[in-house]
Formats: C-alpha cells, structure tokens, sequence
C-alpha cells in the first residue's frame, strides 16, 4: 500500500487553487485549515469546493472530474423523518359521557361545566375531580331512575 503522501492529493491541490484564486474567501479558507487538520472533508463541504472551483477558468478540468468523482463516491446520509409527536394526554371516553350525562340532566352545573372545559382542552383531570364528577354522574343516574 502507498503512503497517503506519496499519492496525488487532488483536494489538496484544488483547495490551493482556490485560495490563490479566492485569498479573501473565509469559505475556502475554512475548508483549507479543516482539509489540513482533520484530513478529510464532508460530501456537502466538497460540493461547495466543487462549485468554488468551478468559477476558476485556469483550473485544469481533470481536477475538477476527480473532485466530482470524489463527491460522487461518498455515500449520502438521509436524515429519517421523525416520528409523529404523540399527545401528552388521551381523553378518556367514560369521562367525556360522564360529563355529557351530568350536563343533560343539569345544563348550569358549574362543577362539571369546569370540568368539561378542561376535558375539552385536552388538560388531564386530577383524582379529586375525577372523583367529585362520579358523584355527580351517581346522583344523576338516581335522578334518571
């Protein structure tokens, strides 16, 4: 196997070209010190060199081939969508026809008329209310007998 320096460094060499055609580029500057620290540049930050070194008229073509060659290699990731959020709180439907009894019985209840507000805006009921709304539904279902 060859030694990484006695091969030819075509990014290496279009990253010099860029800087001597582009010296106040902060762009090529930055992929130059990162090619020179970690060795290697991501798919999307060659595509950019690509597209640098393009506007360049005396830049050899063959370079340019190999640069796309290089791009064309890499594999390119695919971010999975994320999942649907789920809701923080399912409604319980025994609660809801609870509510809806106790309301048809007594429409002004103010107890159950808080509750099926909170119901409806998807806020979870707590055990005491839990609890007062089945004595309500109790009483109501004595009424109704």
């Amino acid at each position: 196997m060859k030694n990484r320096k006695d091969r030819i460094d075509i990014v290496n060499e279009v990253l010099e070209e860029c800087i001597l055609a582009f010296p106040l580029s902060s762009f090529v500057i930055s992929l130059y010190q990162r090619y020179q620290r970690m060795g290697s540049l991501s798919k999307k930050q060659l595509i950019g060199l690509h597209s640098k070194a393009s506007k360049i008229s005396s830049l050899n073509p063959a370079k340019l081939a190999t640069l796309e060659a290089i791009i064309k290699r890499m594999p390119t990731r695919y971010k999975s969508e994320k999942p649907p959020p789920s809701p923080l709180f399912t409604k319980d439907e025994n609660i809801g026809r609870m509510i809806d009894d106790v309301l048809a019985v007594n429409p002004q209840h103010k107890g159950v008329l808080l509750l099926k507000n909170k119901y409806d805006n998807n806020e979870p009921l707590n055990a005491a209310e839990t609890s007062d709304l089945k004595k309500f539904h109790g009483v109501v279902k004595k009424i109704k007998s």
